[in-house]
């Protein structure tokens, strides 16, 4: 005979050993194990206003004279970079393009002259033809409807966001990379944020907590969190507002939520810069305006060295070229390997140039946009010829 199974006390449940441990991990993942606070969404955003007003930033240059044209470039700016690196480019920016009106009207070389160093140039270029498309289709009045701005060329739903709820207060939902960390991390939400699911919950996540009243104060509130205490590394739970019930704190779990980016090799590429030198002046072709360093301008560029010797015979010079040091420079998605040649010319030489070409003397810059790597190396030119002349 079967042995009898044993029955639960009156009053009590028999679960499976599998389901009590799903149970549990499920407790994990929302914060709801025993002893601890489940994350509550009505205080989280009082909680973070009344530390803003404590320890948020309020001097930021974006902060003065807050308008919808000065949010914008802000954003724009803060785009894949930090606010200190920002702040000095946006005060330059601005005082040069005060409105939308002048940014408009400006030649796309000097817009991208003013972001020169700032990197990300298709912000720069996006930026431009946006303030153009608000002076043609919105009499120069930048829009405050959410479509109108998501229909501007480079401005998304989270970044049309922020524009409305800092410069205006009005009530809209944002998701920046900080504003993904903190709330994935205080909701114990997995996953990389890149992914549609994880995003998505997000994005409800989002909606949900901003509040009513003092939208701007909650908005500018949560990135700096992000940016100042809930940081990628070494997070400063200690000093967080919301900490109590932070289910990746209360589970160890800071370092691993939200989840990195998927890890892909690094693709290299490599070119070859041909830098034409005469009597100072160094020559300089405007790149196409899409692709790599789109409309900036920079050295005659090539795939080899053979290529660049033989463009250079095609100008009708047999030319000697010098190596200079090679430069290494990192992209977002791949590392790019530049290998400068360097072709001195006799002031009397006449070189046969292209109409997007123009000679570029560092001791009398002309206003063109320039990528980090080509000023660097103007700057590292002119050092080496003004030692050899003391």
């Amino acid at each position: 005979m079967r042995p009898a199974r044993r029955r639960s006390p009156p009053g009590s449940r028999s679960t499976p050993k599998g389901r009590t441990v799903a149970a549990r991990a499920r407790r994990r993942r929302v914060g709801e194990e025993p002893g601890g606070d489940a994350p509550d969404t009505g205080t989280f955003a009082p909680r973070l206003v009344a530390w803003f007003d404590r320890e948020g930033r309020h001097d930021l240059p974006w902060q003065r004279d807050r308008t919808p044209y000065r949010v914008w470039v802000s954003e724009i700016m803060l785009q894949q970079t930090q606010v200190a690196t920002a702040i000095p480019y946006f005060e330059r920016f601005v005082a040069r393009f005060a409105d939308v009106a002048a940014l408009a009207a400006a030649p796309l070389d000097e817009v991208l002259h003013h972001w020169s160093g700032l990197g990300y140039y298709a912000r720069a270029r996006n930026l431009h033809r946006a303030a153009r498309q608000v002076r043609d289709e919105h009499r120069g009045i930048v829009p405050t409807s959410l479509e109108a701005l998501v229909a501007l060329p480079g401005i998304g739903r989270s970044t049309a966001g922020a524009i409305l709820a800092l410069a205006l207060d009005a009530r809209h939902p944002i998701l920046d990379g900080n504003v993904k960390r903190v709330l994935a991390r205080w909701r114990g939400v997995e996953g990389f944020p890149g992914e549609a699911r994880v995003a998505e919950r997000l994005w409800e996540l989002s909606e949900t907590l901003t509040p009513v009243a003092r939208v701007a104060d909650y908005t500018q509130a949560v990135m700096d969190l992000g940016a100042t205490v809930c940081t990628l590394r070494r997070p400063r739970c200690a000093d967080c507002p919301v900490a109590r019930d932070c289910v990746a704190r209360r589970t160890g779990r800071t370092s691993e939520i939200p989840s990195p980016r998927p890890v892909r090799p690094r693709p290299r590429r490599r070119i070859v810069w041909l830098v034409f030198r005469r009597s100072g002046a160094v020559l300089l072709q405007q790149r196409p305006p899409q692709g790599l360093w789109g409309g900036l301008w920079g050295f005659p560029e090539f795939p080899s060295k053979d290529a660049a010797v033989a463009a250079a015979r095609a100008r009708g010079h047999d030319v000697d070229l010098r190596p200079l040091p090679p430069i290494a420079h990192a992209f977002t998605h791949f590392d790019l390997q530049i290998e400068p040649w360097l072709v001195d010319l006799a002031a009397r030489v006449r070189l046969v140039r292209t109409a997007n070409e123009t000679w570029y003397n560092s001791r009398d810059p002309a206003r063109l946009g320039l990528a980090a790597p080509v000023a660097t190396l103007i700057g590292a030119l002119g050092a080496a010829a003004r030692r050899a002349h003391r």
